[in-house]
């Protein structure tokens, strides 16, 4: 008998890089996420560098594509699912001190420009990654593992 899927989507929002899609592909699967949604430019399978980071992920995690974000995310919002943007900016609580609404949909922002306003908007909550050096982000793949496996460890401890 497999583990029942972690109750949290995945949402990105013009990522750009086929490789940071990639990525994720590869921590959804990881952490068991129950779905990726991809949005806008973000690329999507069977791009090959998608591939060639996903290292076969594409084909073990649940995922859509959607051209419109604001649809996808009004879609997962009137299923209950609490959206929660992951951005750098006030005001945003800390992860570390998050209590999520289960089930949760991360939404991460293109690497350049974030999260647009109407997205943040639709959003329950905004929540960040606290930084401590003299850079005050992380690669977006990288947060995304952060932030993924921050809230498994909080469905663990239910």
């Amino acid at each position: 008998m497999t583990e029942p899927r972690l109750p949290v989507v995945v949402l990105l929002d013009n990522v750009r890089s086929m490789y940071n899609a990639g990525a994720f592909f590869r921590t959804c699967d990881a952490a068991g996420v129950e779905k990726l949604v991809l949005c806008g430019i973000t690329a999507h399978p069977p791009q090959p560098g998608v591939a060639k980071t996903a290292l076969g992920a594409e084909r073990t995690v649940p995922w859509q594509y959607e051209v419109d974000t604001l649809v996808a995310l009004r879609m997962y919002q009137a299923r209950g699912y609490q959206l929660a943007a992951i951005e750098t900016a006030e005001p945003a609580v800390d992860l570390f001190d998050w209590q999520p609404r289960w089930p949760v949909c991360l939404v991460f922002g293109n690497e350049v420009d974030g999260l647009s306003s109407g997205v943040l908007a639709v959003c329950d909550v905004r929540v960040r990654i606290p930084m401590r050096g003299a850079k005050s982000s992380l690669n977006v793949a990288t947060a995304g593992g952060v932030a993924i496996y921050e809230l498994l460890r909080k469905w663990r401890r239910l």
